[in-house]
């Protein structure tokens, strides 16, 4: 009767320590994903209803595609507002290591993310599901991906509006983007291949970024 007792303590323990651990967020054993690109767009463009309704979305796509048990945040940065101060996409991503939906590794940390030995390209930045997001060259362009960034991942400055006013705008606006397939245009050859930085939209509707090879995609990022 005394060990009977003690097996179901240790069972009750053990089924404890599993709920615990999802309510934590750990990481889904079955899928190493903690990096993807979005393989869509709500619909509205550049308007994901601020920065938390962008997050939803990557958490979304991750748990529709089996990677729910992480906290995803999308990689934006956002300008100051409303007594907020600026927000840099770097700092809420979480620490790293981050590997695609094929467990190929991406970056040990932020600052290998954000140097020139990270291995984000064409090949290895996927979608969610695990495909390929068509780059320039092909029947379809895009490879723009919105990121509001400078390259060390810092909120970019250089224009009167960098984030689609904060990624609530799908009119007005403009927003920094990232080359996925480090290919380009931009008289600036630095530019040209730089997964996060690369240079303005021409507005924050959905064919306003088509229009230079965007649709409306994200960078998401497990932070645990």
């Amino acid at each position: 009767m005394q060990r009977s007792t003690r097996l179901t303590l240790v069972l009750s323990l053990g089924a404890a320590a599993v709920l615990a651990a999802c309510a934590m967020g750990a990481p889904d054993k079955g899928n190493p994903m903690s990096f993807f690109i979005t393989s869509s767009n709500p619909g509205k463009g550049a308007d994901f209803g601020g920065l938390a309704g962008a997050d939803q979305f990557c958490q979304s796509l991750a748990s529709a595609a089996g990677a729910g048990g992480r906290t995803w945040h999308a990689y934006l940065s956002a300008a100051p507002a409303a007594g907020a101060l600026a927000v840099h996409a770097r700092d809420r991503i979480g620490q790293g290591p981050w590997r695609n939906a094929k467990g190929t590794l991406v970056a040990m940390s932020v600052g290998d993310l954000h140097s020139t030995s990270n291995k984000l390209n064409k090949q290895n930045s996927l979608t969610e599901k695990g495909e390929v997001v068509s780059g320039r060259g092909d029947a379809v362009n895009t490879h723009d991906i919105l990121t509001g960034s400078n390259a060390d991942g810092t909120l970019a400055t250089g224009a009167a509006d960098t984030t689609c006013r904060n990624w609530t705008s799908s009119t007005e606006g403009s927003a920094i983007v990232g080359h996925h397939d480090l290919n380009g245009t931009n008289p600036d050859p630095v530019k040209n291949v730089s997964w996060n930085s690369s240079h303005g939209t021409p507005g924050c509707s959905a064919d306003a970024l088509k229009r230079v090879g965007g649709a409306g995609l994200l960078y998401c990022f497990a932070i645990n």
